[in-house]
């Protein structure tokens, strides 16, 4: 069966219930599964060698597991209006898929969440879609026409699911919760349609 990466990192939890809710709506659609999938910490005090089986969560992500995706949904904290730096390590090592097309025409969504409402939540997203678009994929957002977009102040944008964790790391409110299922659900339903085509 095809699947929808959702590649994320998460240092509190946050980001990981982004991912689960993303993963649910991609779950919600017939003919199609989540593979949920992490990444390693990297930099000082921390071994760069990528084990497959972390202590605990999801898988850590294979290079096979991003090149045979039909679709990716990718998620990380915000750093100073920027992606984590573990996820852009795994991210820096895809040059091989980059070199043969393996995600051209690929649809592609991002989530994020942040201690504070400026935590740059924006530019965190957009800087995920950067090595996305060098790959040839297919950006897809958070329409306005999701009611939640309009209603909640707790997280959102039209580039992708947010969220405002606090320094409590609070869950995620009932509107993102929506959000990003539904973020999940549409990039599933593209997908499919982009894999019909071919």
């Amino acid at each position: 069966m095809p699947y929808i990466l959702v590649l994320y990192y998460s240092r509190h939890g946050s980001v990981a219930q982004l991912a689960e809710a993303l993963a649910a709506g991609i779950e919600s659609v017939a003919g199609i599964e989540a593979r949920v999938r992490t990444v390693p910490e990297v930099g000082p005090g921390f071994d760069k060698a990528i084990d497959t089986i972390p202590d605990q969560g999801p898988l850590y992500c294979t290079p096979e597991d991003f090149a045979g995706a039909a679709g990716l949904a990718l998620g990380s904290p915000g750093r100073f209006g920027n992606m984590a730096a573990a996820l852009k390590y795994f991210l820096e090592q895809t040059t091989s898929s980059w070199i043969n097309g393996q995600m051209l025409g690929k649809p592609a969504t991002v989530f994020t969440s942040t201690t504070t409402p400026h935590g740059g939540q924006e530019s965190t997203l957009l800087s995920m879609m950067n090595p996305l678009l060098h790959h040839g994929m297919l950006i897809t957002g958070v329409p306005f026409s999701e009611p939640a977009l309009h209603s909640d102040y707790g997280g959102g944008t039209p580039y992708g699911v947010s969220h405002i964790a606090g320094e409590q790391h609070q869950n995620l409110s009932a509107e993102v919760a929506k959000l990003a299922t539904g973020q999940g659900k549409r990039l599933a339903h593209y997908s499919l349609r982009l894999l019909n085509d071919h």
